[in-house]
């Protein structure tokens, strides 16, 4: 029962192809409406049907109606007449029904109560249409439609009143009821009734008047309260019901009606369905057929169209292989839809198809249909939560295989993270075919290694691979692999196996030390990594506390990097002592140097009874640093080193420790006899500051004229130049002489510029205070009754300010009465605080002695 749906196209000859060829994905599934419906139709053949949210109300050529489930199930049957069945209709609250039928009977009754109208007429109806609000007992109305339009009402003494709404256009087809609007069609086009002015509002004609109105009826739906949709051979129009304007009333009716779409179809129309914004159209092809006589009618067709002011766009287009279509006319063929699920059903004489827009789990259906997995995938997660149909799983492990078969198999890898999740046998059984497909080192990279873990076989299994052909990726998975992940001890066996032939390879080496590490063997690991020279043996001693191991392996160590092995041993003072590493170090002067030299650096207290060995260790490997260190430590011996120094004849520093051993005269004399540093000897001066250095330098220096020039240029702030120049002797030759004496001369003009400089600035600074002193003592200061006399201790105001009153107040800010203070003494006019004169400071002081 399988339907078979082609795609086509709405313009132009259509050319079908099947579904599965097709890379657009259709809007609309299908499925034939069977249970009991498939009995009714063998023995007898669907004329109408009217869709109800809760049920189904289906016609029949021999004049029965039956009510069925939404599975086609039959739930009542009501033998109505002996021929066709023309229309059924139901109200919203789908508890009333009418029908019509061909030999004019019409009925109109409650299914729950079978009262109601019954009457037959002397002409076939063909459309019965309730007012949609029925039930309610203020609407007891509905239409007939045959060779006129009649509506029924019942009045207040329980009688149906009978009115004629329209008559002489022909046979109504087509009747269509929405709240007040009744929208009909007969032979010459389509009209709207509103029922509550009592105004017929318009006429829309039909377009195509060749084509027979019975053989091509008129479709009608309405899409809201006030929009109607008309489609009548290939013609399709939306027709909105507007309120006219007040002032253009006159004797209009208060509605009227706007076309705001209209275009023409490739296929005759035998039913209209509004979905949201689009249109859902059931079309009947007819082609002509070189092989026959008459017109060869091909599969109905429904589309999805959207609608535009003058054309339409396609949306969607399938041909539906139903039951005896070819035996089918336009006018067999309706199209009923159910406005809560967005159900269409399409009845024909011998088949009932249920047309549904398809869900996300049609869409992943056909997703995985394509062979678009990754789309189907996202899919199905967002579908899996909103649902719960789809086993995200099962689309997955689908994924992967494509991907494997396709030779993808990184990417098959990669998805098997995000599918197989914390399902530990399915991640196995991926181990194992990716083993089998000789692909191990693809999923190795994606295996689960945190909260979920495999079991250590399936880990050791990846090792032993890697360990086979791959040296380098088996040492990538060591260092990423947590050790608890596998056996270490099977790990460390295999590679030490592999190491028996080829025992020098350093990356099998590396990664047994790793190993090692891992299984806190860590003096093996150490051994590996000072073989190697590898630069994690410095992180490995800190991270494990390493120290006691390494006490033997000081040389090995400084070998390797000395400024990092240096700074570690002197950083872990505490664990190796420096007692320790300098008798490690004793048969390697030029290491031991280095240490000692760093340990001074950090604190030149520190190893002080190393420094008598340093300083040969400083004049054999780093005489620049020779100096600086006599400088800087205070525990050197100075004898040995002046020795050392002699013995090694190093000028500078032997000068240095004869002015530190206090011997001047012998340093200055080295200088000028074995450097003939001129410059360097008035330096040497300057620092000692003696005036015997001076002389014997002066000395020195007098029989040699560049020397003379040196003292000359730079003397003048030290000694007097003249005591200098009165000792040169006549007729001596001196380079650049008068530039020396320009230069002492103007060396003493800049001494006299500066000095009368300097006194401009005190004076200045001196008034500049004075004056400043003189505005602060001319200042007011503020009395008030805060303020207390220093005598009496009373407030210095008195509480009645209208008596006259005086009050003495000091520069030094102390207050009295003038009455609490005693006499100004043997000075008139002159008066003192007795408080500071007391105690010998502040203003008035210095009078207070000149008294005294």
């Amino acid at each position: 029962n399988h339907l078979r749906m082609e795609k086509g196209k709405i313009s132009g000859r259509t050319q079908d192809v099947t579904e599965e060829d097709s890379e657009e994905e259709p809007k609309l599934k299908y499925e034939r409406l069977s249970n009991g419906v498939t009995e009714i139709l063998q023995k007898d053949a669907a004329s109408c049907m009217t869709v109800h949210d809760k049920f189904l109300a289906l016609g029949t050529h021999f004049g029965k109606v039956f009510l069925l489930d939404i599975q086609g199930n039959v739930t009542q049957k009501f033998e109505i007449s002996s021929v066709k069945i023309n229309q059924i209709s139901l109200d919203e609250s789908g508890e009333h029904v009418g029908i019509c039928s061909e030999d004019g009977k019409v009925q109109v009754f409650g299914l729950y109560t079978r009262e109601g109208f019954h009457e037959n007429f002397d002409c076939p109806i063909k459309v019965v249409a309730l007012h949609p609000q029925f039930t309610k007992s203020n609407y007891k109305q509905f239409v007939t439609g045959g060779n006129k339009l009649l509506l029924y009402e019942r009045n207040w003494l329980n009688r149906w009143k009978t009115s004629v709404l329209h008559e002489g256009e022909g046979i109504i087809t087509n009747i269509q009821w929405r709240a007040n609007l009744i929208a009909w069609a007969n032979n010459v086009g389509v009209k709207i009734y509103d029922i509550s002015t009592k105004q017929r509002i318009t006429n829309v004609l039909r377009d195509n008047v060749s084509l027979r109105p019975d053989m091509y009826p008129c479709s009608l739906c309405w899409k809201d309260n006030t929009t109607l949709i008309v489609g009548w051979g290939t013609s399709i129009k939306m027709c909105v019901v507007k309120e006219r304007n007040p002032t253009e009333m006159r004797d209009l009716p208060s509605r009227y009606v706007e076309i705001v779409s209209a275009f023409e179809t490739e296929f005759f129309i035998s039913g209209l369905a509004p979905l949201a914004d689009q249109l859902v159209t059931l079309f009947f092809v007819k082609e002509n057929s070189e092989h026959m006589d008459e017109d060869f009618r091909a599969r109905p067709r429904l589309d999805i169209i959207q609608p535009l002011p003058e054309s339409c766009e396609e949306i969607s287009s399938d041909a539906l292989t139903v039951r005896n279509f070819q035996d089918n006319e336009c006018r067999d063929y309706r199209l009923e839809h159910s406005e809560g699920e967005s159900l269409f059903y399409i009845i024909s004489p011998k088949d009932i198809v249920v047309a549904k827009e398809r869900d996300q789990d049609d869409h992943i259906d056909w997703l995985l249909e394509k062979k678009k997995y990754e789309e189907a995938l996202m899919a199905a997660e967002i579908s899996f939560k909103n649902i719960k149909r789809h086993d995200v799983q099962k689309i997955g492990m689908s994924y992967i295989n494509h991907l494997v078969e396709k030779g993808d198999y990184d990417g098959a890898a990669r998805k098997c993270q995000k599918v197989l999740g914390k399902n530990m046998e399915l991640w196995e059984n991926e181990v194992y075919r990716f083993k089998t497909i000789g692909q191990l080192k693809a999923i190795s990279l994606y295996l689960p290694r945190g909260d979920l873990r495999l079991r250590p076989a399936i880990y050791e299994v990846i090792l032993h691979e890697f360990l086979k052909t791959d040296y380098e990726g088996f040492a990538t998975l060591i260092r990423e692999w947590p050790g608890e992940l596998y056996n270490n001890m099977t790990i460390v066996q295999a590679v030490l196996d592999h190491l028996k032939i080829d025992p020098t390879n350093r990356t099998l080496l590396t990664t047994l030390a790793e190993l090692y590490t891992y299984d806190q063997r860590y003096d093996r690991a150490l051994e590996i990594y000072l073989k190697l020279r590898h630069k994690d043996v410095y992180q490995l001693i800190h991270k494990h506390n390493l120290f006691s191991s390494i006490e033997d392996k000081i040389v090995l160590l400084m070998d390797f990097d000395t400024e990092k092995a240096v700074d570690m041993l002197l950083d872990n003072e505490d664990k190796i002592s420096t007692d320790r590493v300098v008798e490690e170090l004793a048969d390697r002067p030029e290491l031991l140097h280095v240490y000692l030299h760093k340990l001074f650096k950090r604190d030149h207290h520190k190893g002080q009874k190393y420094h008598e060995r340093q300083i040969g260790l400083y004049a054999e490997y780093d005489r620049p640093n020779l100096l600086p260190f006599l400088r800087d430590s205070t525990h050197c011996p100075l004898e040995k080193a002046l020795e050392i120094c002699q013995q090694r004849s190093f000028v500078e520093e032997t000068v240095f420790l004869l002015s530190r051993m206090g011997n001047c005269r012998r340093a200055l004399q080295m200088i000028m006899e074995e450097l003939a540093d001129v410059d360097k000897a008035i330096e040497f001066a300057k620092e000692q500051d003696d005036a015997e250095l001076w002389e014997d330098l002066i000395s020195y220096s007098i029989d040699k004229p560049p020397f003379i020039t040196g003292l000359l240029n730079n003397i003048g702030t030290h000694v007097d130049p003249i005591l200098l120049i009165h000792r040169i002797k006549e007729g001596m030759e001196i380079p650049n002489l008068r530039d020396s004496l320009v230069k002492i001369l103007q060396d003493y003009n800049l001494q006299i510029l500066l000095r009368e400089g300097c006194k401009k600035i005190l004076v200045a600074d001196s008034l500049s205070l004075l004056q400043k002193m003189h505005r602060t003592q001319m200042r007011g200061v503020r009395v008030d009754e805060e303020n207390i006399c220093e005598s009496c201790h009373a407030t210095i105001l008195p509480s009645d300010m209208a008596k006259p009153f005086s009050v003495v107040v000091f520069h030094c800010r102390h207050m009295f009465h003038k009455e609490c203070l005693p006499s100004s003494g043997t000075l008139p006019g002159v008066q003192f605080c007795n408080i500071c004169s007391a105690k010998r400071r502040g203003p008035g002081s210095g009078i207070l002695e000149m008294k005294k």
